[in-house]
C-alpha cells in the first residue's frame, strides 16, 4: 500500500538523526560511492601509523570501520549528540573521544601525529592540520566538493550565486594546503548519481545534513515537500549528484 504524504513526513520527522549513519536511507535513497574507497584507503594508513588524529569524527562510525587503529588514536567532534555517540563507540576501541568546537586552535600540541584524517570535514583549518603533523606525517581526507546535491539545495532555495555552487572546489583545497606547507600527493574528485525514492528520504537528509538548505524544517517548506512528493509518485525517483574529492597531503621533513 502506498504510504501518504503525511505518513512520510511525520515519519521522517520522527526519526533521530543523531551520528553519521545514513542506513535509515536503506531503500529510500541511493548514492554511487567514490571509485577509489576511501575506508579501505584510511584503513591501510592507519595500520601503519603510530599516531592518528580523526578530525570532525562524526558518530565515529567511519573510525570505527577500521580493523587495526595506531597505538595512539584521537579523534574530534563538536556537535554534542554525536560527542556522546562517538564515545560510547570508540573508547572501547581505546580511542580517546575530545570535545572540540571547530574553532582554532586544535586541543594538541604541535607534531603529535604522523597521520590526521579526516572525512566530510565541514571546513579544513590546514594551518593547525600542518601544525600538529609530523615532519613527513600526512593528511588523509575525503571531502564534499563543489555543487553537491545542488539539485536538491535549489529546488528548495532556487538558483544559487556562482560563488557559492564553486564552495569547496579542490583547487581551493590544494592551494590552502600549500599556502599552509604541505606538499599534495594525490588529489582526485568524481560526480557521483543520487537518488531518492520518497518524500521521507529527503526529509530525513535535509534534517540530517543541516547545511544543505539551512533553517530547513517541514513546516517551513511544506507546501514544496508536497510537490515534490507528488514529482517523485508521477515521474521516478528525484536524481541529484554529489561531489567528492579526495586529498592526501604530506609534511615536509
Amino acid at each position: 500500500m502506498t504510504r501518504t504524504f503525511d505518513h512520510l513526513v511525520a515519519e521522517a520527522e520522527s526519526v533521530s538523526v543523531a551520528g553519521w549513519d545514513f542506513s535509515w536511507l536503506d531503500g529510500r535513497a541511493t548514492e554511487q560511492r567514490p571509485s577509489w574507497g576511501y575506508q579501505r584507503l584510511m584503513s591501510d594508513r592507519l595500520a601503519r601509523a603510530s599516531a592518528a588524529l580523526d578530525i570532525q569524527t562524526g558518530g565515529g562510525e567511519v573510525l570505527a570501520g577500521a580493523p587495526e587503529l595506531p597505538p595512539l588514536t584521537v579523534a574530534t567532534e563538536g556537535w554534542p549528540p554525536n560527542i556522546e555517540r562517538a564515545t560510547r563507540l570508540l573508547h572501547p576501541l581505546g580511542v580517546v573521544v575530545v570535545a572540540d568546537a571547530d574553532e582554532p586552535p586544535l586541543p594538541f600540541g604541535d607534531e603529535a601525529f604522523d597521520l590526521v584524517v579526516s572525512r566530510h570535514p565541514v571546513a579544513v583549518r590546514w594551518d593547525e592540520v600542518a601544525r600538529v603533523l609530523r615532519p613527513g606525517g600526512t593528511y588523509f581526507s575525503q571531502q564534499v566538493g563543489p555543487a553537491s546535491v545542488f539539485e536538491l539545495v535549489e529546488y528548495f532555495l532556487g538558483p544559487q550565486p556562482e560563488a557559492v555552487r564553486r564552495g569547496r572546489h579542490p583547487d581551493d583545497a590544494r592551494a590552502a594546503a600549500e599556502a599552509a606547507g604541505l606538499k599534495i600527493t594525490d588529489l582526485r574528485s568524481e560526480s557521483l548519481r543520487t537518488e531518492f525514492f520518497d518524500i521521507g528520504a529527503v526529509v530525513y537528509f535535509l534534517r540530517k545534513v543541516v547545511w544543505m538548505v539551512p533553517g530547513f524544517t517541514v513546516a517551513r517548506y511544506r507546501d514544496r515537500l508536497r510537490e515534490l512528493h507528488d514529482r517523485i509518485g508521477a515521474e521516478g525517483p528525484f536524481v541529484a549528484h554529489t561531489t567528492r574529492f579526495l586529498i592526501e597531503a604530506r609534511k615536509p621533513d
